[in-house]
């Protein structure tokens, strides 16, 4: 994957770094076993451990093969019932696989732009995102029914928060580009391959569940709908498996070249990945959803808690004690330690996360990072170009599918969009718990600490600013009779 030249943020020590082995620094024990395969684990594994791993990769496998049947028979029985149902399989299909190949070319560009225009592509997406989004909730009010009108408005009011989200995290675009920039600066030798592969996998397998989803359409039973269900959850965690399987591999090829200033090649780290790490990459898959849609919910009420009753301050102390203890115990900066050490999940999380806390000010700098919204928003600028392509066209040739299709179109865009993007979070990541692990490393320059010193500052500001407001308040209630 050629470096490309636009890249301003790379910093001149990085640039520079040699790409040998430095006496002070010993050998990288990834780069030793990298021909031979399996990653060094650091720990003795646990029984306990071996079993999950193995439990989540049976699953995995499981899932895929009973899904796959199922999705067949489906697809069989649509087809030898469509007419006595009234299903038009001409007028389903089209629209929704083409929406799943724009979403793959859409993908493919949205990457293509991150590489070569980093800043641009940050901006872009912060302000693209919501017109996109709000384009999709008003194809669905035009659709017509209330239900429809219902889910649309939902869409509006999606757009205007992640506008108003984007107004509140302009002060952070800049070191988001830079971080950005430093992370990839360097990607891993045929990184773009992996990615590609990812995408391509992506779109191929949704077409296969698209044929099932129309399958079970077809006779519209209440089984039919509990089938669809059970295609669009196994959609979601495959998807999250073969993000987070490109994640740990690149991640992997990263941190070597970070922590060690060694070369690894991402195609060799996801043979490596796909052949000894599945098991911990799919318990990743299944924790850090939900423990990041917990964390999520606390912290919008701590935020909206923000009242000086003591029983509210009291729980929202609460919530985050809760949601400090959920981050150790799963998050997608794990993932570095899992295709480098060979760690099961839960441990590697903890690891990475006591290793940020151990630094002064890095984990305020990690919690506020950008990377994750980033790739969210991307991920859902894809799902909105295709819903839109998909429901744009049933509009015109079948009016009583356009609502489903439409949403089809945008989860299963959403998904491939996230895969597309895993290489760049791989990436950073990586930066960052190499960071944390020897903060010293001359590859490293000083945007990290500047950024610790940054919050700090604010920090010291706005904590004047409260406690003058606390004196303020105390000196009217003596002064008032």
């Amino acid at each position: 994957m050629t470096t490309p030249a636009r890249n301003n943020h790379a910093s001149s020590v990085q640039i520079q770094e040699p790409r040998t082995r430095s006496p002070l620094h010993p050998p990288s024990p990834i780069a030793f076993k990298e021909q031979q395969g399996r990653p060094p684990s650091t720990t003795q594994q646990t029984i306990a451990g071996k079993l999950f791993r193995n439990l989540f990769k049976g699953l995995l496998f499981s899932q895929l093969t009973l899904i796959s049947l199922l999705v067949i028979v489906l697809t069989i029985r649509g087809l030898i019932l469509a007419s006595s149902h009234h299903f038009h399989p001409k007028k389903w299909y089209p629209p929704l696989l083409a929406s799943v190949a724009v979403s793959g070319v859409a993908s493919l560009a949205w990457q293509c732009i991150f590489i070569y225009t980093p800043p641009r592509a940050v901006r872009a997406t912060f302000w693209l995102t919501p017109i996109l989004t709000c384009s999709v909730g008003i194809l669905l009010v035009l659709i017509g029914s209330a239900v429809d009108a219902g889910v649309g408005a939902v869409f509006v009011l999606f757009a205007i928060t992640q506008s108003l989200y984007g107004c509140w995290i302009t002060p952070r675009l800049e070191y988001t580009d830079k971080i950005l920039s430093l992370a990839t600066a360097f990607p891993p030798a045929r990184t773009r391959e992996v990615a590609t592969l990812s995408i391509f996998t992506s779109v191929v397998y949704s077409c296969f569940l698209v044929t099932g989803i129309g399958g079970a359409t077809s006779t519209r039973t209440s089984l039919d709908l509990l089938f669809i269900s059970v295609i669009l959850i196994s959609l979601a965690w495959t998807m999250q498996a073969l993000k987070n399987a490109q994640q740990v591999a690149i991640s992997r090829a990263r941190y070597v070249n970070f922590a060690h200033g060694e070369d690894m090649d991402a195609w060799s780290a996801l043979h490596v990945t796909v052949k000894h790490l599945t098991g911990s990459i799919c318990i990743g898959s299944t924790l850090v959803p939900i423990i990041v849609l917990i964390r999520g919910s606390i912290r919008s009420v701590n935020l909206m808690s923000g009242s000086s009753d003591e029983v509210m301050y009291t729980g929202a102390d609460c919530f985050s004690t809760l949601a400090n203890k959920l981050i150790t115990c799963g998050n997608r900066w794990g993932f570095v330690h899992v295709g480098t050490y060979d760690k099961g999940f839960v441990e590697a999380s903890s690891d990475t996360w006591k290793k940020f806390r151990s630094n002064n000010g890095l984990e305020k700098v990690i919690d506020s990072d950008l990377t994750s919204s980033l790739c969210f928003l991307s991920a859902v600028s894809v799902g909105a170009v295709s819903s839109l392509t998909a429901g744009i066209w049933m509009l015109l040739i079948h009016k009583d599918y356009a609502f489903e299709v439409t949403l089809y179109a945008f989860i299963i865009g959403y998904f491939v969009g996230r895969v597309a993007l895993a290489w760049l979070q791989a990436c950073v990541l990586a930066y960052y718990v190499a960071y944390s692990e020897d903060p010293q490393n001359m590859r490293f320059d000083g945007t990290i600490p500047q950024r610790i010193q940054r919050l700090q500052v604010l920090r010291a500001h706005q904590d004047n600013r409260e406690q003058h407001e606390v004196g303020r308040e105390r000196r009217e209630s003596d002064e008032s009779p």
